[in-house]
């Protein structure tokens, strides 16, 4: 199958997933330049690995093939799924109605941003707008709106100006809150009540005081939430759907 092909099929899925009750809110994720980079919402997944785009809807999880290199982040943008190919300075969209913008030597994509090497931005139509003075090593759109940087062991708030809102990280991952977004030492999403981290070779679900509660093996990779279920990519690129107590969904 041609991959012109793939991409009409995946937006025939997305514009059917879209009807959906449970996609009408975005998920949250964790942000960090690593092998494995990963977008979630309540529509699916889309991810990077080894610079080919992948993605996978709700509630069937089927991975399908975007692009097959040359990609090195993913986002979703009030619903779309976005790639960026920074060799050719263009972030393009790979669902509904096709858009592009041509926004030069992207490093990392937001829901709200294109972020370029020297950390200036643009926004998915194009437009200038607030980013950073000197390269981010992860952001992430925060539950507020705002978008959040780790750069310098610091964490920012972007916007007109950055604001530093933690001028001590806990660790080299950015995962959304809420209130915001928080520094973590190990890729982790926050759910209702409690949140899931790939640590110690494991995937574990911790409650609102930060105890683990519960664990399963998992190799290294991202988490995040879609719909009612928590999705992992790991780094070898394999994709696994768990319910909230870690029962794993048979595919």
């Amino acid at each position: 199958m041609r991959w012109r092909d793939v991409l009409a099929i995946v937006s025939v899925l997305l514009a059917l997933a879209g009807c959906a009750p449970s996609a009408t809110n975005a998920g949250t994720g964790t942000s960090s330049r690593g092998p494995v980079r990963a977008a979630f919402s309540n529509l699916g997944v889309i991810w990077t690995q080894g610079g080919g785009a992948f993605i996978a809807l709700a509630p069937d999880f089927r991975p399908q093939g975007v692009v097959p290199s040359g990609v090195n982040d993913v986002a979703w943008v009030a619903g779309d799924a976005w790639i960026a190919s920074p060799l050719s300075g263009v972030v393009r969209k790979v669902t509904g109605r096709p858009d592009s913008v041509r926004a030069g030597r992207v490093v990392l994509l937001s829901a709200t941003r294109v972020y370029r090497e020297d950390g200036s931005a643009v926004t998915y139509s194009g437009e200038p707008t607030g980013g950073l003075i000197g390269t981010p090593s992860a952001v992430v759109t925060g539950g507020d709106g705002f978008d959040y940087a780790l750069q310098g062991g610091r964490v920012l708030r972007v916007g007109s100006a950055a604001v530093v809102v933690d001028a001590s990280a806990r660790g080299p991952f950015l995962a959304a809150t809420s209130a915001g977004a928080v520094s973590t030492l190990f890729p982790t999403v926050f759910g209702a009540s409690g949140s899931y981290r790939i640590a110690n070779g494991r995937l574990e679900r911790l409650d609102a005081a930060g105890v683990v509660r519960a664990g399963v093996p998992h190799e290294p990779g991202v988490a995040g939430l879609v719909a009612e279920f928590v999705v992992t990519i790991g780094e070898s690129g394999r994709l696994r759907v768990f319910r909230y107590d870690l029962s794993e969904v048979d595919r």
